[in-house]
């Protein structure tokens, strides 16, 4: 994610002091700033489904069809046989929590700047609510080995001289320091594993999502050779929503869009995760292993002329078990301009929404949150957003 995008967020900081970020294991009650009601977000209490997210299997010979209803009629939607190592899912899930396991001081040497992108805070999001979140999260754009390294430092190694064991102590320590630098590059191969994965997956359900709608390569300027638009840039975000002791009043993260084209996420065993439409209400989506989620994203709502609805979604609470979710947030090419696809325009369905970037986009998202694709859709199709 290049330097364009970090001008977003050097523009839009958030304004949340990590002093108050507790340490939640030490939390028998919940307190007030975390205590959420109707008043604090208005789809807090709305109705749940017993409905089910569609789950898709990607060797299915119809797959192409059954992504497309389902971002059609869902913008959601479970797959399985996706082609991403069991073994890479386990090691994810494992770093994961190992990173938040961290005490709270340690996590802290790695803060993500209120102007910045990558590092451990909470959601961006929060500046747009007055209640804080039951969650923490890590942000990863490209290497995290620097951020690593602040977690999981190594300490200048110190040789000493004494008459019982000098030798064996220096030892020990080198011996040491040379296991947490092999973690650390460890750490940082399975993130790098992880993303050519999710590249290569988020393309392949791109191709399926757009070829069910009769989208072909050449309908796509920027798609790269092959068709596996190496040019688009991601982020991973890592989350945390530890066990809460009163998690019906309680917030993970609130429901939002994401402003992406796709996100990918992997849950751990526990559930969370939560799918709103507004026929049903809010749909519960059970973890199920080795299975993936995949939801459509703002910018793919408006590449497919609002075909395909960006789905709002959120992450509740249990008393009973941490949740740890890992989440693959995938967009173009930062300046790339963002508009509904000529192929899905007619004098019958005219162009919703005008051209931009997702920088121009992420700006726009920075001020009117769960509002931006209504903001943007009053402008002429047109016009571009500045």
């Amino acid at each position: 994610m290049n330097s364009t995008l970090s001008d977003v967020f050097i523009s839009h900081p958030i304004h949340i002091p990590f002093s108050n970020l507790p340490d939640f294991t030490s939390l028998r009650h919940l307190p007030d700033s975390y205590t959420w009601t109707p008043k604090d977000d208005l789809l807090f209490s709305a109705s749940a489904s017993d409905e089910s997210l569609p789950f898709i299997d990607l060797s299915d010979p119809h797959v192409a069809s059954r992504v497309g209803h389902a971002c059609t009629t869902w913008g959601a939607f479970q797959i399985t046989n996706h082609g991403v190592p069991s073994r890479l899912l386990d090691d994810m899930e494992f770093l994961t929590g190992s990173l938040f396991r961290l005490p709270v001081h340690r996590k802290l040497n790695a803060a993500r700047r209120e102007d910045g992108i990558s590092g451990y805070g909470v959601a961006r999001i929060a500046s747009f609510f007055n209640k804080q979140m039951w969650s923490e999260g890590f942000t990863v754009v490209g290497s995290p080995l620097d951020d690593f390294h602040k977690l999981w430092p190594v300490h200048h190694l110190k040789y000493w001289k004494n008459k019982a064991g000098g030798r064996t102590k220096r030892l020990y320590v080198v011996s040491v320091s040379v296991v947490i630098v092999s973690q650390l590059i460890f750490n940082s191969e399975i993130i790098q594993e992880y993303e050519e994965h999710m590249q290569k997956l988020a393309a392949k359900l791109m191709w399926l999502a757009l070829g069910s709608l009769g989208v072909e390569e050449k309908d796509i300027e920027w798609a790269s050779p092959g068709s596996d638009f190496r040019g688009a840039q991601a982020a991973i975000q890592l989350n945390h929503y530890p066990i809460c002791p009163e998690p019906d009043r309680a917030m993970g993260l609130p429901a939002h869009t994401d402003s992406t084209l796709m996100t990918i996420l992997y849950q751990n065993n526990t559930a969370g995760l939560q799918v709103y439409r507004d026929d049903v209400g809010w749909v519960t989506v059970p973890p199920v292993p080795g299975s993936l989620v995949v939801n459509v994203g703002d910018l793919l709502h408006i590449l497919t002329n609002g075909m395909f609805p960006s789905v709002l979604h959120r992450a509740r609470v249990n008393h009973l078990q941490s949740r740890f979710s890992m989440a693959y947030l995938w967009g173009p090419p930062s300046d790339l301009m963002i508009s509904p696809l000529p192929k899905l325009v007619d004098p019958l369905h005219p162009p919703l929404y005008p051209s931009l970037s997702w920088k121009q986009y992420l700006a726009t998202k920075a001020t009117h949150f769960n509002q931006s694709l209504s903001f943007i859709r009053n402008y002429r199709s047109s016009d571009q957003i500045s």
